[in-house]
Parts: structure tokens; sequence; C-alpha cells
């Protein structure tokens, strides 16, 4: 298996390159009677495609999904759920100049260098394309989570990102916020300062044909408390591992994230109350939900940075399997920043780590 699986208890793989004839997942463990309708995967894919405005790639794909199996009048069976989303406008000739070429800052070399053999359209497996799967098998998850918690006669948990930063135009927003309230920035920024800021500094970058990077703040809300196995799949562990395989990354941080290196023990422990319904809680929320790996039923807060596009219409020294660097312009179809896609994304990744989590034995 070359790793494209993900998850114990509700496994997800994923399949398809990024111009080949489709993308799409394979989500097994889902229970039967989970309520999935075909509407709810499309909608999460809308809010992930290209082609959304001119800030993204102009790449046109409809991104309708199709349910194979696993599905009938509308619930789960518990079997295997296939969705395939079919790729229908694939430019594969817009590679074929540099179709021998290892592009700087791309995974060209190192998927030469484990296979000995690579796609390079568009980067194939490698590609930001692949999330498609991870995004209708997200979709999945979150119907399972909302079942659970109707089952569990508890408030269904809350999954929501947006972009905390672009290049250098950070914002200080903190929640409450519902999807909608996000997705109105054409950036997914609900600060509307921050999001003119963050959109006038994409302009610019597109002007200096450039890219930037950003970060993409996830929190969750009413999550219960107790998800998380010790030691290698603390609910932590399992974010990282999700939301770190997730073409870009290069970090993911949980609560006060960097600022807790700062801090001293006695301001970055949270103190103890009892709610009044008897539940206990924290009054500050500087661990961002998690307790040794473990939910503490607080807000789950994680933030993933991302670095800056690696395609950028600009010359640059590229090289192949022999021979030595030849300056290299790559043309095609590119976003600039991938924040405002990331979000959905994000939110998927998440969704998947604590569907899994939910499903896990050991509780009573």
């Amino acid at each position: 298996m070359a790793g494209s699986s993900f998850g114990q208890s509700f496994v997800v793989t994923t399949f398809g390159e990024s111009h080949g004839p489709s993308v799409g997942c394979v989500v097994d463990g889902c229970p039967a009677g989970v309520p999935l309708e075909i509407e709810a995967i499309a909608r999460a894919l809308e809010r992930r495609r290209p082609g959304q405005s001119i800030l993204t790639s102009p790449r046109r794909e409809l991104d309708q999904p199709r349910i194979l199996s696993g599905v009938y009048q509308g619930l789960t069976l518990g079997t295997p759920i296939a969705i395939v989303v079919e790729n229908t406008n694939a430019l594969a000739k817009d590679y074929e100049a540099w179709h021998d070429q290892f592009r700087p800052g791309h995974a060209d070399v190192t998927w030469h260098a484990r296979f000995g053999h690579r796609d390079p359209r568009g980067g194939g497996r490698a590609s930001a394309r692949e999330t498609v799967g991870r995004v209708a098998a997200g979709a999945v998850a979150e119907a399972l989570l909302d079942a659970l918690a109707l089952r569990d006669n508890r408030p269904k948990p809350g999954i929501v990102a947006w972009a905390q930063q672009i290049g250098a135009i950070a914002t200080d927003f903190e929640p409450p916020v519902d999807r909608a309230q996000v997705d109105a920035s054409p950036v997914r920024c609900p600060d509307s300062d921050a999001s003119d800021r963050m959109v006038a500094e994409i302009q610019a970058a597109q002007l200096a044909h450039d890219s930037l990077g950003g970060v993409v703040r996830c929190v969750v809300t009413d999550l219960p408390p107790g998800l998380g196995d010790p030691v290698f799949d603390k609910l932590t562990g399992m974010l990282a591992h999700a939301l770190g395989s997730l073409p870009a990354v290069r970090g993911v941080l949980f609560g006060d994230g960097m600022a807790a290196v700062q801090m001293r023990g006695s301001q970055h422990n949270d103190p103890f109350t009892r709610l009044a319904d008897g539940r206990i809680a924290t009054t500050t929320n500087h661990h961002g939900g998690v307790l040794g790996g473990i939910s503490t039923g607080m807000p789950l807060r994680v933030d993933v940075l991302f670095k800056p596009v690696a395609t950028i219409p600009q010359p640059q020294l590229a090289i192949g399997p022999e021979g030595p660097p030849q300056w290299l312009t790559v043309t095609g179809r590119h976003d600039p920043c991938v924040i405002s896609r990331a979000v959905p994304v994000v939110e998927a990744c998440v969704a998947l780590v604590l569907a899994d989590l939910s499903l896990r034995p050991g509780r009573l």
C-alpha cells in the first residue's frame, strides 16, 4: 500500500490523479442507517472546487459526485461507500513542455526517487486535486458525527474553519462563526477588514507572478470529552497525521500554538470549574480542547500552516534525471494562494479524525 488510506475504524482510501479520468474515495467502516444524501457531498465539493473567482485556479470542474455503492434510499448500508468525481476539464497538454523536468518546490523529484515512474500532469497523485476524495469522505464523516450526536441526545459538533492568515495579513478573529459567514468572504476570512487586505495581498502576488501561503484555523464546538487513544493515536497525533498529509502543509498547531512556548505553566494551565449541569470545564482554553491527547469537551482549536504555492509563472531553474539545470517557466492553471480552498479540506480532515475516533472501541 502506498499510503492512500487513513483511519482504523472509519477507513478512508482516496484514488485518482490530477489529470486522470476521475478522483474519489472509498469509505469503509461507516455503520448502517446513517442518513446520507448526495446533495450533502455535492455541497461540500462545491466549496472546494476551482474556478470560483479570479483569486483561484481557473480550472473549470463541476465536481459532481456519484455514489457507486454503500447507500440505499438515503441511508448507509454498513458496506464500503464508493464516491467518484469525473475530471472534465483536465488539460494534460499544459504539462508536455516539462514532462521530463523536476520543477522547483514540487514533488516531481521525490516521486521519481520513490517510485521511478510518475504522472507529471499537474503533479499527478501529489496534486491537491487528490483532496476531492477527502472532502467527499469528510461529508460522510460529518453525517456520521451528526447521527451519533442524535443517538446520544447531545448537540451536533460544529466544525468551522477560516483563513486566519494569508501572506503577511493576519486576523485576530475569534468565534462564534458559521460557514455561511466564512463563505461570504472571497478568501473565507470572516473579518471583513482583514478579508479586504488579504484580497489585495493575493492580487499583488498575482501581478508579480508569485504566490502566497497562510494559515487555516479550525474550531470544533460541542465536541464530547473522551475522544482520543493513548499513546500513538492521541487526538492531536491523529489530527497532525491527517492535516500534515495535505499538500503544502508545513505545520499543525493546537490551542495557543507557538505562543505557548513563551508562556509559563501558571499562565498556560487552564483552571477547572464545574458547570451548572455538573460537567467539568475550564475557565480558559489555552489547551485548545485536548489534554493528554484526549478531548476535554472544550472547543478544539487547530491551526494549519500552508507554504506558498509552488507553481508560479516566472522563470525558475529546473532539472531532469540527466543533464544540467535549465530555466523553465511553468504555465497552466494554478492557484496564487490555496488558503480559501483549503478551508473545506481542513474541515473534512478534522471530521475524518473525529469520525474514526468516535467509532473506536473502549468506552462504555
